[in-house]
């Protein structure tokens, strides 16, 4: 991928974050941009490796790829939104372990659902209600197959950073600290 290619995906990508500034965060008390920068945060913190960090930023855009083009979940934003986020960042150049922890982190939600109690406990009304669009619990036979996963246990952590990625005025860095990383990132699939 030339230079060039990568300053358009950036510049596409963060155009897409900084429009979600204004964006509220489905049924969430925080905007769309406030909850990608959280997550960050968490990735971050958490000590997830840079792919995990960029998965945790950008898991939720597809969201914010041409809402009005894609089918909804009621009023809780785009169905099948981390399929869509996945390919699109395909094709934008970024890594197979992305897409996978990004595809998974829906299914990972549903996979903690049905194996912790207390975690359905802790998901906030927004999230429960797009757990009945995204399928509810897993059967016995998606537990399995969910647990075969090349990236089973960074899926899981992404998709804990999301789920704490929900705090009003959280202190956490801006999208300037996440733009290097992604170039840093694009730059390696070459």
């Amino acid at each position: 991928m030339t230079q060039q290619a990568i300053s358009k995906t950036v510049k596409e990508i963060s155009d897409l974050l900084q429009q979600a500034a204004n964006m509220n965060y489905i049924g969430e008390p925080i905007s769309q941009l406030e909850h990608a920068l959280q997550a960050a945060h968490f990735a971050t913190k958490d000590g997830l490796d840079n792919e995990g960090i960029l998965a945790a930023l950008l898991h939720d855009i597809g969201h914010l790829i041409e809402p009005e083009k894609q089918s909804a979940m009621g009023k809780y934003g785009v169905a099948d939104h981390e399929k869509l986020c996945a390919q699109y960042l395909r094709n934008k150049g970024f890594s197979e372990k992305i897409a996978g922890l990004i595809t998974g982190h829906v299914v990972a939600k549903r996979y903690l659902v049905t194996t912790s109690e207390s975690y359905y406990q802790r998901l906030s009304p927004a999230s429960r209600k797009t757990l009945e669009y995204q399928g509810g619990k897993m059967n016995q036979a998606e537990l399995t197959e969910f647990r075969k996963q090349p990236y089973f246990r960074e899926i899981l952590q992404v998709r804990l950073c999301d789920e704490k990625a929900k705090e009003i005025d959280l202190p956490c860095a801006g999208l300037n600290t996440y733009i290097p990383l992604i170039k840093q990132h694009l730059t390696a699939q070459d």
